[in-house]
């Protein structure tokens, strides 16, 4: 499994995974995550653009050419109140289904900690859908902690 910085040529083979993650957030939590239709073809120029953004970071898991898992993150800006000028956000992190539990998602979270670091970022943060403790368990191990609680009130 060879984990590496993501190029524009591997978007295509990403946007089906993001159709995943979309349709298991979407089964999750259809209140929250009501997507438009076509999230993976909104998601081509963004990606597009991550890969060739050096202060972001897009990987994928590569499997002699199949692409099998990817993660994307972005530095982001806090609000002027905090010390903290910058962090690390990851948007999303998949690996297909045939290739969890051989440690796939770790090794994509831990590159992206290191380049992150390598950037010049103190801090990094992600959300997870509160149905994913498998997510959760991952993000643990790596090194996360619980910061927030988002809640959501239907009106």
């Amino acid at each position: 499994m060879d984990v590496r910085p993501a190029t524009t040529d591997d978007v295509e083979g990403v946007l089906p995974m993001v159709d995943k993650i979309a349709a298991m957030h979407k089964e999750m939590d259809p209140a929250k995550y009501n997507y438009f239709d076509d999230v993976g073809g909104m998601y081509r120029g963004w990606l597009a653009d991550r890969a060739e953004d050096w202060r972001s970071v897009f990987l994928v898991a590569d499997a002699g050419g199949l692409l099998v898992g990817f993660l994307i993150g972005t530095v982001e800006h806090e609000i002027p109140i905090y010390h903290l000028e910058e962090y690390g956000f990851i948007h999303d992190l998949w690996v297909e289904e045939d290739y969890r539990h051989e440690g796939v998602a770790r090794q994509l979270v831990t590159l992206a900690l290191e380049r992150f670091k390598a950037i010049g970022v103190a801090q990094v943060r992600c959300d997870t859908a509160s149905a994913n403790t498998v997510a959760r368990g991952l993000f643990e191990r790596c090194g996360f902690r619980p910061s927030t609680v988002e809640m959501l009130v239907e009106l």
